[in-house]
């Protein structure tokens, strides 16, 4: 855990440290719209995905994808399966199931256009359909060689909730991240805070014989349909 914490702080983030924030966006976003069905899959198992020969043998391992609107990918670009920890770069792809479309977000122009080509035509035999794969040239740029973690978990975070969960469900939306700007040492900032906080929580509750009060989850809606408007800003 050390390890994942130190990576955090200033390093080359971790598989574990992206599933950490994850799990932190699954509890505290996902969990208050119970209708969405939105998968924020593990590095682990997009990897594995990624290097699969035959994606539908693993169907078992994986989430039911029959009901899911949308689907979050770190993508990395490690091509030795035994490396734990390997690789050198990582990116995001969202599939928007209902749309037929796979957005590629990456923050070192097209370092992982290959990866994530291929994960999306593995995506498409899980599927059982096509998907159209679009480079969003537009995406945050990173101005080192470590921050592209922390940008696959700004920008997960910022597209669930911006674009997908909170925007207005009769309206399309452009996936776009267009003059978005990301700043790597507040988002490092956040996910180390996220960590104290979840630590002290593990001690109040260690001091109570009762769980802590929840709020009540808030009304739930349905993802917005992506704007065909994406198609035009895509190709310049």
């Amino acid at each position: 855990m050390r390890t994942d914490v130190e990576s955090i702080k200033d390093d080359w983030l971790t598989d574990n440290a992206i599933a950490f924030w994850q799990e932190y966006l699954e509890r505290e976003d996902l969990q208050a719209f119970p209708k969405a069905s939105i998968v924020l899959l593990r590095p682990s198992m997009s990897f594995m995905l990624m290097q699969s020969p035959d994606p539908l043998s693993l169907k078992e391992a994986l989430p039911n994808f029959s009901t899911t609107t949308h689907v979050f990918l770190p993508i990395n670009d490690n091509a030795d399966v035994t490396a734990a920890e390997g690789g050198s770069h990582w990116s995001l792809l969202l599939v928007s199931v209902i749309d037929g479309v796979a957005f590629h977000y990456d923050s070192m122009s097209a370092s992982n256009d290959r990866e994530a080509r291929g994960t999306t035509m593995k995506m498409e035999q899980l599927l059982g359909k096509r998907l159209r794969f679009i480079p969003m040239h537009d995406s945050p740029q990173q101005e080192n060689g470590s921050d592209c973690g922390v940008f696959v978990c700004v920008l997960m975070k910022h597209l669930l909730l911006k674009r997908l969960l909170r925007a207005d469900a009769s309206r399309k939306i452009s996936m776009s991240m267009k003059d978005a700007h990301i700043n790597a040492r507040d988002g490092r900032k956040q996910m180390l805070k996220v960590i104290e906080e979840r630590k002290e929580e593990g001690e109040r509750r260690r001091s109570r014989s009762h769980s802590p009060y929840r709020p009540h989850s808030a009304q739930s809606k349905s993802p917005p349909r992506i704007g065909a408007e994406q198609e035009e800003e895509t190709k310049h």
